[in-house]
């Protein structure tokens, strides 16, 4: 006489994610495809089969492949924000540690994205849209650093254009950290002493 066979295991309910959860599951399925294959692979119907969800999903969030690039650059700009927020309220109190903690923040949150962000940032910059995004968020960043540097300044006040050159010079120095051309060490000093010229000049 044979056995009766095993009884099938309970299979556990499923949780639905929320919205909020998915995003967040998306965006970092996202990053992780930009480390891995490059900005160019990332396509919302890639990001729905590598994150294990339909196409529908991935549309319903992002609508677009630009609208995906300009969340990815939302999500790094606002853990970049609470960073620097951080170590501003933290600083010490002449111009040089103000200069520092810019410079040191601005570094290590590019660092801690890796070599992503350039390529986000790069494909933000080939359309309009997406260039007025990143703007806002680059005019956030320059009067966060204008209200922190300004009472150093000869005159009290800070050149928009020299605002401006410091953020050229975060990118570009924090990027060449990235790619290992300069150490990060490097990349903050040099930024520190580009922003300390700056106020000096006004």
């Amino acid at each position: 006489m044979s056995s009766p066979p095993d009884a099938p295991a309970p299979v556990a309910p499923r949780r639905r994610m929320t919205r909020d959860d998915r995003l967040r599951q998306l965006l970092a399925e996202a990053w992780r495809l930009i480390r891995e294959e490059g900005t160019d692979a990332l396509t919302l119907g890639r990001l729905a089969e590598q994150a294990g969800v339909t196409k529908p999903v991935v549309y319903d969030h992002f609508g677009t492949r630009a609208g995906l690039l300009a969340a990815l650059y939302r999500d790094f700009d606002a853990r970049q924000g609470v960073v620097m927020e951080a170590r501003f309220a933290s600083s010490g109190p002449t111009l040089a540690d103000k200069a520092q903690v810019i410079a040191e923040a601005y570094v290590a949150c590019v660092m801690k994205q890796g070599r992503e962000i350039p390529g986000v940032i790069a494909a933000l910059a080939g359309s309009p849209e997406l260039a007025r995004i990143k703007r806002e968020y680059d005019v956030v960043f320059l009067e966060q650093c204008r209200a922190l540097l300004s009472p150093f300044a000869p005159a009290g006040a800070l050149a928009k254009a020299g605002l401006w050159g410091m953020l050229g010079a975060a990118e570009g120095l924090s990027s060449a950290a990235t790619t290992g051309d300069i150490t990060p060490l490097q990349a903050e000093q040099e930024l520190a002493a580009t922003i300390m010229a700056m106020v000096a000049r006004g």
